[in-house]
Order: structure tokens, then C-alpha cells, then sequence
């Protein structure tokens, strides 16, 4: 069950002065605790015995006082030491999870949902703080307050506190058996719990699709049926407690009760005095939160446990992408060239890509084609190693992608990807995402480039107008467009564009394109479209099929080929374009809607 808590040993013990001192305040409290039923008893006699003054009960009276208010110190101090160490290793193993989920690549995420991240993160991360916090306190104070009292109790009278604590086994036998069941039920209910997060984010984040199709009814039903699941399996968890908490306090009223009859009986025959027997009972009362403490320590551990595996499943996750150890920093620089690459996204999986060859130099334009499910998105994530091509299949002047360290590598691609993703910001932070520092003119430039200095009056607030969740307040083309000044704000040696601008009408895509040319001749171009019109304008134009290279060179070479693929989809877009320009103004006609398909 511990072994799962190797994870926070690094941790324990960077803060092992602050646990050392929450100890030695939690012990002296324990202590302080049972010496009160001490001065109670001292009392009680004094007053059975008769003959005495106020003087005799007012100072243990005010012993009772300072001590309680000793005990309130220690209380404090003992909470922010170990309740505080806990906060922080949540807070520091929460930055460690975060930033492992940082450096995972691609395919972790396609195997995780973020629902169930989200849960790892917060609900698990709650279930540990709790088992090294007030697990920790009620295991050190079911042990030394418990041991206090027994020796407190037999030092009173041996054989009354042997019968009294002879339910007490029966207290180690309930707890071996709630603990394992409480484990597994807690397990079942962090996995459900993660399902319920994973369908609310689902649902909230694919709320303009969910409205579109009028399945409103439906997700409803499907996270009402998810949140009752939960339900139940809470219930069930709660069950548990509801029988076990009251069975450790029933065993705590027998030994009340087998106190009463043979203490009464000690009392009864002088081998007690009424403030033992009225100490003994106020230990007993003492004793029950130990008990109770045993069962509270066995489900903080049992839940923390749980938690820490779902955590420790993805910190043992390993990303599939691994730097060389001599790696160097510098960014590569040169022709970008690949050589006889080929990839499949699992070891009995097909290939999706076969035998690619081709060379980009320095500041020319590459264009690929191919039909949807050919290739071409994973062709350009493997170059900045998004996915690993392996070695000796991506070379930058000459030199392998795998012996440059991935920040350097990546730090020269400005990637604009086929779904542009903004954040909840203003669109003057979502285009200035990448960099610390723009100047005015700068910016201006990147607006003008896109094409966005047209739509800044349609902006409530201007550049500074907030767009909402993942872009929701724009259309497509001006999320589009966003997303390519963003990667052309960093400047990058390398621009990929991954059909990043099927949005836009054919006009904006002219004026785009020829500004990107134009803004910076050194740079290497990779433009992946359904679009001839888009690729003309590349030195050099790979066709995909099916994960293989069916044609490559320039668009005047390929349009030779009558025959060929290239040339085939030319002819098609070309008839498609004059049906827009000869369709009638009257809407539902052919041309209309080739027209709205061409300006999509």
C-alpha cells in the first residue's frame, strides 16, 4: 500500500523540520491533554473527601485553564507545521504533475482525456494533501495519546483498565477490514468522478456543436446518468463510514459501560477513590478519538493511496519523444531535407507515411497536396519532432533533427495548424502569444500581413477586444488569420502553414500569400492546402497518396503531367472557379453553391 508513496519521499523530506516540529508541538498537546483528567481527580477527591476550602478546587481549577490554553497554542502551531507541509508538497507535486504534462508528447494525449487530467490534478491531489496532512496527525496521535492513556489508566488501577480496553482488539480487526474495502470503493469513485469531468469540459467546450444539432436533451441525459453513477458510488463509500464510525463508537460505549460495573465495584469496595474512577472514565472518553482516529488515518491513507497511483501513472508515463544527452542548444539553421522517412503511430500499425524524399533550401517555398487521411499533417509534425521521425530521416545543413535539444529545434518553426486554437484573451494577446516584446510598428506590420487590419472595426474594443473560449466570438477565417500572425510574430526561420486558410475568401488568400513572400525572403515556407491556387506560388510541390509520394516539382512540371493527380485537381478547381463566376445572383443555383464552397 506504501509503496505508491515513494513519489512524496523527496518531499517529506525537504520538509522533515517542519514535520519534526509539528510532532513535537502535537506530542506536548497529547501530553498536556491527558494530564488534565490528573487534575480533575485531583479535585473530585478533594471535594469527596469533605473538609475542604475553595482555595483546594480554584487551583487546579486554574491549572485546568492555563493548560487549555497551553493546549490551544500547541494546537496552532502543530496545525501550521504539519497542515502546512502538506499544503505546500500539494502545491509543489501539483507543479511537478503540471509540468510533466508539459513535456509528454503528442500521443499521451491522445490516450488521455482532459477531463480525467483535470481530475488527477485537483480531486487526487486533494485525497494526498489529506493523508500526509490529518493522516499523519490522527496516526501520530492514535499511537502516543492512545499509549499515554493506557499507562495513565493502568497506573490506576491495573485490572478495571485491563476489562475496560478488552473490546479494543476487535477495533484492530474492523479497521483491517473497512480499510481494504474503502480503498477500492474510493478508487471506483475518483474513476468516476474523472468521467463526469471529462464529459462536463467535453460538453462546455463543444457547446456551439452540441446547440447546432439540437442535442442538448442528450448530453444532458448522458451527464445525468454519469453524475448519479457518481452518486451512487459515493453512497456506497458513505455507507461504509455510516457502519463503521458507529461500530467503533459502540465498542467505545462497552468499554464505557465495563468501566461503570467494575470500577463501581473497585470504588465500591475502596480499591478505587471517586476521582479515579471519574479520571478513568474521562480517559475513556479521551481514548475514543484515537479509536476513531484509527479508522480516520486507515481511509486519508487508503484514499491517498488510490489517488497517488492515478497520479503516478502519468508521472511514470514517459514521453515517446527523448533528447539526445548531447543535444546541442544551438538552432539549426540551412536546408531542411528529408530522406527515406517513413512513420506509423503504432509498431503493428500501418504506415502512414512510405519512403519520402525531398529537399527544401534555405528561404524556398514547399508545397504539399493530397487527398484528406494522406499524410500531410503528420508529414509536418514530424520535422519539428511533434511526432519522432526516428534518426537519419530529418536533417537540418545537413545535421540530424534528433541531436538538437527540442526547444532549440522548435524555436525555428512558426506553426500555424489546421484547427487554430486561441485562448480567452484579448486578440492583441493571442497574436503576441509567442513573444515578450513587440514593437507598435512590428504589430502593425503582422496585421496588415494577415489581413487583419481590415476587421479591427469590427472588434468592440479593438485589438484589445476579448475573444472569448478557443475564439468562439470569430468566424473561422479570422481565427485563421490570427493564428498566422501569431507564428510570423516569432520571426521563425521556418513557417508551416497546415491548411491555414481554407477559411478565407479567395481574395484575402492573393493578398496573404503574396505578403508572406514578400515579408521575409530568407525564410523557408511550407504550405500544406487542398488549394492550387494556394500552392502555385510554391518552388517546390509534393503530392501525397495514400502516405506516398506521388509527384514532386514545380507547379509548371506538374501541370505537363495531363495525367497526374496535380494537374487532375487543377482542372477541377479551375471548372469550380468559373461556375462561381458564371453562376446567376439567384441563390440555390449549382454555380451559387460551388461559389459558397470555393469561399468557405
Amino acid at each position: 500500500m506504501f509503496k505508491e508513496y515513494k513519489t512524496i519521499l523527496p518531499y517529506l523530506k525537504k520538509y522533515r523540520l517542519f514535520y519534526g516540529l509539528g510532532i513535537f508541538f502535537l506530542v506536548v498537546v497529547d501530553a498536556a491533554q491527558v494530564f488534565i483528567p490528573r487534575l480533575i481527580k485531583k479535585a473530585v477527591d478533594v471535594v469527596a473527601d469533605g473538609g475542604y476550602v475553595m482555595a483546594d478546587v480554584i487551583k487546579p481549577a486554574l491549572l485546568m485553564i492555563g493548560l487549555m490554553a497551553f493546549i490551544a497554542v500547541g494546537r496552532y502551531f502543530w496545525r501550521y507545521f504539519i497542515i502546512g507541509a502538506s499544503r505546500r508538497i500539494e502545491a509543489e507535486l501539483r507543479n511537478k504533475l503540471f509540468g510533466h504534462l508539459m513535456e509528454m508528447s503528442s500521443d499521451f494525449f491522445q490516450d488521455n482525456k482532459t477531463g480525467d487530467l483535470m481530475a488527477r490534478a485537483t480531486n487526487d491531489m486533494n485525497a494526498v494533501r489529506q493523508s500526509i496532512g490529518m493522516g499523519f496527525v490522527s496516526f501520530v496521535d492514535g499511537i502516543f495519546m492512545s499509549s499515554l492513556i493506557l499507562i495513565a489508566m493502568i497506573s490506576d488501577n491495573a485490572s478495571v483498565a485491563l476489562y475496560t480496553v478488552l473490546p479494543l482488539p476487535l477495533v484492530t480487526v474492523l479497521i483491517l477490514f473497512f480499510g481494504r474495502l474503502v480503498g477500492r470503493q474510493f478508487k471506483r469513485v475518483q474513476e468516476v468522478y474523472s468521467k463526469l469531468s471529462d464529459i462536463a469540459q467535453e460538453t462546455i467546450s463543444g457547446m456551439r456543436v452540441v446547440k447546432a444539432f439540437v442535442k442538448e436533451k442528450y448530453f444532458s441525459a448522458r451527464f445525468s446518468e454519469t453524475n448519479d453513477s457518481y452518486r451512487d458510488v459515493t453512497m456506497d463509500l458513505v455507507k461504509t463510514f455510516g457502519l463503521f464510525f458507529p461500530l467503533i463508537s459502540f465498542l467505545a460505549g462497552l468499554s464505557t459501560a465495563i468501566l461503570v460495573l467494575a470500577g463501581g465495584g473497585a470504588v465500591i469496595a475502596n480499591k478505587m477513590s471517586p476521582g479515579d474512577i471519574i479520571a478513568m472514565i474521562a480517559y475513556l472518553e479521551m481514548l475514543i478519538w484515537p479509536m476513531m482516529g484509527a479508522g480516520f488515518t486507515v481511509n486519508l491513507i487508503q484514499r491517498g493511496t488510490a489517488s497517488l497511483k492515478r497520479i503516478n501513472e502519468v508521472l511514470n508515463r514517459k514521453s515517446a519523444i527523448v533528447e539526445a544527452l548531447d543535444a546541442t542548444d544551438v538552432p539549426p539553421s540551412g536546408d531542411l531535407e528529408v530522406r527515406d522517412l517513413e512513420y506509423s503511430y503504432s509498431k503493428d500499425g500501418a504506415k502512414v507515411l512510405q519512403a519520402i524524399n525531398f529537399k527544401v533550401g534555405e528561404g524556398e517555398t514547399l508545397g504539399i497536396l493530397g487527398r484528406v487521411g494522406c499524410g500531410k499533417s503528420t508529414l509536418i509534425k514530424l520535422l519539428p519532432r511533434l511526432l519522432d521521425p526516428g534518426p537519419e530521416k530529418v536533417f537540418f545543413g545537413g545535421k540530424d533533427s534528433s541531436s538538437y535539444r527540442l526547444s532549440a529545434l522548435r524555436s525555428v518553426f512558426g506553426f500555424v495548424p489546421q484547427e487554430s486554437f486561441l485562448f480567452s484573451a484579448s486578440v492583441k494577446a493571442n497574436i503576441l502569444f509567442g513573444v515578450e516584446e513587440c514593437p507598435d510598428e512590428r504589430f502593425q506590420a503582422l496585421s496588415r500581413i494577415a489581413s487583419l487590419d481590415r476587421d479591427i472595426s469590427l472588434f468592440p474594443n479593438g485589438w484589445d477586444t476579448i475573444v472569448g473560449e478557443r475564439g468562439l466570438t470569430l468566424s473561422g477565417g479570422q481565427k485563421q488569420r490570427i493564428a498566422i500572425a501569431r507564428a510570423l510574430a516569432l520571426d521563425p526561420r521556418i513557417l508551416v502553414m497546415d491548411d491555414a486558410l481554407s477559411a478565407v475568401d479567395a481574395e484575402t488568400e492573393e493578398r496573404i500569400l503574396q505578403s508572406l513572400l514578400l515579408e521575409r525572403k530568407g525564410r523557408t515556407n511550407i504550405l500544406v492546402s487542398h488549394r492550387v491556387s494556394t500552392l502555385r506560388h510554391a518552388d517546390r510541390i509534393l503530392v501525397l497518396d495514400s502516405g506516398k509520394m506521388l509527384q514532386y516539382g514545380s507547379h509548371e512540371e506538374l501541370m505537363k503531367d495531363k495525367k497526374g493527380f496535380y494537374a487532375e485537381i487543377a482542372r477541377l478547381q479551375e471548372l469550380e472557379t468559373e461556375l462561381c463566376a458564371d453562376s446567376p445572383d439567384s441563390p440555390g443555383s449549382a454555380g451559387s453553391a460551388a461559389c459558397a464552397e470555393e469561399g468557405r
